[in-house]
């Protein structure tokens, strides 16, 4: 596209109007690569990236995508100990950090002696080259050995130490289809004249993979410095959307504005609308198709790439819950043995797949990954459950699994109730201890009114609960805090809180 039309935006940043052409993306990553040559770095060797979203988060990631390296984006939320956990783990050479995450990136340094050089970004930092100004002496031809990278991305890290998903470096010519792309343009109809819009973190690995593939086909995207529920709105009105994706949370926060704040804004122009990364209550999406009509997709997938499963409206309607069914991998429920469990049995899901990947430096995860028995069968920890159709449901992540009196509770189901309750801003549920079954449901509830929480609205959510679920699956008790610690890509760092309720106790939960 920098060659056909290189004055066509290739992404244009929401808030600001900052917009980077295809032909200053092309110089600019160019110039990227000709640094990472300068600095000594190799095909597969590694950098990162501590940035919040920026004009030259992409940039940087081309660069290093047309060099043949491996780059990490890490999230803005970490800590400057876990942030140098990640960086070292992954064997980076050097580190990009916005000057706007200042606090953090003071302690950077000293704590990764093997990085050989900091570059600051949208500002100054101590101790760190500007980026922009180091970029700008370099030639913005493309180097002599062009080769395709590969991210390297790590979990949220919400049950332990993030890990990082190693995958084989490409091979070819940097300028190789993508199959990702394809995917985008099979199951989405995106092509040269979409507009697709990424509301979430670029940090996260759906909102990178998609918005790079996005380029690849030709498409202008749309990077929002942060969600805002409204402004998202306001952004598919004012750049003319026709695509874009989301995680269910959003969706939440969308739906609960008030009426005039969702009626004002033009969607007419958005055409597809695609979301992932936690199961979505199915009354929040009913509502979502009803506002926005049967242009809301789902797919099902993790960073590792083992599988891939998708929905459309038309079929989840008939398929209400379900995650869609496998176009990439065949999927098997199986039981903790490893044996596979018949149609509607829950049970761990692993996808037969041909796709190789493992957690670097981490032997013991990737062989949990692994089915005893069959080779190529490899899980996510996720469980759930098929249908007589082929459709998947998704359950819960394994490790959030309730056991009370020796039932098995996946909380995901009632959250899913407690979110709808219009007092109800935020939830998590979690397993807490109980002398006589082991453990008791809790719910941890951010309600929309601070004024509100209380020991009676404790009691009108325990009763809603009840009148919709089994009583097994009902919260003991509930607790209220101003704000759950949820990840801005939708993830719930769920240890947080059921850490303070396990204090000085023996515990299977991580």
């Amino acid at each position: 596209m920098a060659a056909e039309n290189p004055n066509k935006p290739a992404y244009t940043m929401a808030e600001s109007g900052e917009i980077i052409t295809y032909g200053m993306l092309e110089k600019r990553s160019n110039q990227t690569a000709q640094l990472f040559r300068q600095m000594g770095l190799k095909h597969g060797d590694g950098i990162a990236l501590f940035m919040l979203n920026s004009p030259r988060f992409l940039e940087i990631c081309w660069g290093a995508q047309r060099s043949g390296l491996r780059f990490t984006a890490i999230s803005t939320r970490l800590t400057a100990d876990e942030v140098a956990y990640i960086v070292g783990d992954c064997g980076a050479k050097s580190l990009f950090v916005s000057a706007g995450l200042s606090e953090t990136a003071a302690a950077l340094p000293a704590k990764m002696p093997k990085v050989k050089r900091f570059f600051s970004t949208d500002g100054a930092l101590k101790g760190y080259e500007s980026y922009e100004q180091v970029r700008e002496t370099l030639p913005e031809t493309p180097i002599a050995d062009q080769s395709p990278g590969v991210d390297m991305l790590y979990s949220s890290g919400t049950t332990g130490r993030p890990k990082g998903v190693k995958r084989a470096m490409p091979e070819g010519a940097f300028d190789d289809p993508y199959p990702n792309s394809g995917l985008l343009s099979l199951l989405y109809e995106m092509d040269e004249h979409s507009i697709y819009l990424s509301p979430a973190p670029l940090y996260h690995a759906a909102p990178l993979v998609f918005t790079m593939s996005a380029q690849r086909l030709g498409a202008s995207c749309v990077v929002m410095e942060h969600f805002d529920p409204e402004a998202s709105l306001r952004f598919i009105e004012r750049y003319k959307v026709s695509h874009s994706q989301w995680v269910p949370t959003m969706f939440v926060r969308m739906l609960k504005m008030p009426a005039e704040a969702r009626e004002r804004h033009d969607l007419s122009s958005l055409r597809c609308a695609i979301h992932a990364a936690a199961p979505c209550p199915i009354e929040i999406k009913r509502q979502m198709i009803d506002w926005w009509g049967e242009i809301i997709h789902e797919y099902y997938a993790g960073t590792e790439g083992n599988g891939f499963c998708v929905i459309n409206s038309e079929e989840w309607l008939k398929h209400p819950g379900s995650v869609g069914k496998a176009v990439l991998g065949i999927p098997h429920i199986c039981d903790e043995e490893g044996n596979e469990l018949p149609v509607g049995e829950e049970g761990v899901i692993y996808f037969e797949s041909e796709i190789v990947f493992e957690y670097h430096q981490s032997p013991e995860k990737t062989k949990e990954s692994r089915h005893p028995v069959h080779e190529g069968w490899t899980t996510l920890g996720d469980v759930g459950r098929l249908d007589e159709d082929g459709y998947l449901y998704l359950t819960d992540r394994k490790s959030f699994m309730i056991i009370s009196g020796g039932v098995n509770i996946y909380p995901q189901e009632t959250e899913n109730i407690l979110i709808t309750h219009p007092k109800v801003q935020d939830v998590a549920v979690f397993g807490v201890p109980n002398e006589e079954f082991g453990e008791e449901v809790k719910a941890v509830v951010q309600p929309m009114d601070w004024s509100e929480a209380g020991e009676s609205l404790a009691e009108e959510l325990m009763a809603y609960a009840r009148e919709r679920l089994s009583p097994i699956k009902c919260p003991r008790s509930v607790d209220f805090e101003k704000a759950l610690p949820r990840h801005p890509t939708g993830k719930l760092y769920k240890r947080l809180l059921r850490d303070k309720y396990w204090t000085g106790r023996e515990s299977r939960i991580v």
